[in-house]
């Protein structure tokens, strides 16, 4: 039972409570301050009952003694002088509520329950900001890449700061979790992290879900609610896939970014909050702008600081360090022992392009921590995207046409293409355009260029390959 503490002087109010509360909690009478001070030293106790008035210390040297235990109980001031000024003394030195004698039992019941439940809640609300903070603090970037380490300086430059963030590269690569990394190491980290993901709601329904709505402002709006950008005040806002928002919430952002209010749908009242926006694109803004698709004015005001998240394929020193990270936590969270992976089923991961990032490789671990349930993780357990790369040879290469002597792809690549090739591994050409293709979303020039080849190498290779 809960440890409770009855401090009075009075013989029959002790008698009295220790009775009435015997059932529910394990009871102990102090006659004074110092007796109390001496069952403290030897008893955690959870509740402990003062009187205010007793002969020797008043029960607010109590108070202050119980509070300056490792481990805080909850404190009642009782006393037969109630006023104000005693209740807001007693208060001031920590006490959690305030009972007037004689004491309704019922009264003093719930006032312990409350109490109870009042500290229980504020220990389970620290606990959670501590895993808050202890999930998105920089250890859990798992990597130790110089692309992910200049990520992770720009973070910690940025995030105590209060401006505008748009996090730009391509999906999978894990940008809610920078934009939980700046909110957790900012001023706000206290306040609200709220995310919206623009791209999963309909252009008719995503105003009222940012900015909330008055009851009657349209057909369906049967009583007022309040948007994203409201239940954010005091904290962060993230908007994931900003780049497919429409034209008219784009004007609302901006004017948001302008003046730090907005308008609910169907009010002329201007709503004013304390938000810092970060927002999150795989989109080329800066093209969009020039088809008119993206308000330039808005762009600007998001791209105050660009953090560019890298991918995978630029980073695949760190993928062994993943591939443990993440069958490690999901082995964990199923029950089961760790699997691990053979040499030869390693390098093909690692020389595998990872189209979808570190989401694509840690679904793959969940998937394997499933199925090999602590077995050895072999060539014959990969997927045939996987394999291909396993068995692939070096591309024969061909004359070519441009003066770069024996290889057509290239003696010399630019940056781009070495990272295609390091990245494809594939087992044939075939493989590799298409992933070049897929990158340039179908302009075979900027495909010829990412391959380090002539637009007429590449169309001779299409028509061979039948791409």
């Amino acid at each position: 039972m809960t440890p409770l503490l009855i401090v009075d002087d009075e013989t029959s109010t002790r008698d009295g409570l220790q009775t009435a509360l015997g059932g529910k909690y394990d009871v102990y009478t102090a006659p004074g301050a110092d007796a109390a001070f001496d069952l403290m030293k030897q008893i955690e106790f959870e509740v402990i009952l003062t009187d205010l008035r007793m002969v020797g210390k008043s029960g607010l040297k109590v108070i202050d003694q119980a509070l300056a235990l490792p481990q805080k109980p909850v404190v009642i001031m009782m006393t037969a002088y109630g006023n104000i000024e005693t209740a807001v003394e007693a208060m001031r030195h920590g006490a959690a509520d305030f009972l007037q004698k004689p004491i309704s039992l019922d009264r003093l019941e719930l006032t312990i329950a409350r109490a109870l439940k009042t500290k229980k809640l504020e220990a389970e609300n620290l606990q959670l900001h501590e895993r808050l903070d202890e999930k998105y603090n920089f250890e859990n970037f798992v990597g130790n890449s110089a692309p992910l380490k200049k990520l992770i300086d720009q973070i910690k430059l940025v995030a105590p700061s209060r401006a505008s963030v748009l996090l730009v590269g391509p999906t999978g690569t894990g940008k809610e979790l920078a934009a939980q990394a700046l909110h957790q190491n900012s001023p706000r980290a206290r306040g609200p992290f709220v995310a919206v993901h623009c791209a999963s709601l309909p252009a008719n329904l995503l105003e009222s879900e940012l900015f909330g709505h008055e009851k009657g402002a349209f057909t369906g709006a049967l009583e007022k609610r309040v948007g994203r950008f409201e239940a954010a005040d005091g904290g962060t806002l993230f908007l994931d896939e900003i780049g497919d928002i429409d034209a008219a919430t784009q004007v609302k952002i901006l004017r948001f970014l302008e003046t730090k209010t907005f308008d609910r749908l169907g009010s002329n009242e201007p709503v004013s909050v304390d938000v810092r926006l970060v927002a999150a694109t795989n989109r080329d803004l800066e093209q969009m702008v020039r088809e008119g698709k993206f308000r330039e004015d808005l762009y600007y005001r998001l791209n105050v600081v660009r953090l560019v998240m890298p991918p995978l394929s630029a980073r695949r020193g760190d993928i062994p360090l993943l591939l443990d990270y993440f069958l490690k936590f999901f082995a964990k969270e199923n029950g089961v022992a760790v699997p691990t992976i053979s040499p030869d089923a390693l390098k093909a991961l690692v020389d595998y392009s990872w189209g979808g990032n570190v989401r694509e490789l840690r679904n793959f671990c969940e998937r394997m921590a499933v199925f090999k349930r602590g077995g050895e993780i072999g060539l014959g357990d990969l997927e045939g995207n996987f394999l291909a790369v396993a068995s692939s040879h070096p591309l024969t290469p061909s004359h070519g046409e441009n003066g770069r002597g024996n290889n057509d792809w290239g003696s010399t690549p630019n940056p781009v293409s070495s990272e295609i090739k390091t990245l494809s591994f594939a087992s044939n050409e075939k493989l590799l355009i298409r992933e070049a293709l897929e990158r340039a979303h179908g302009n075979k020039s900027k495909a010829a260029e990412l391959l380090g080849i002539s637009r007429r190498t590449l169309h001779r290779k299409l028509k061979e390959r039948g791409c």
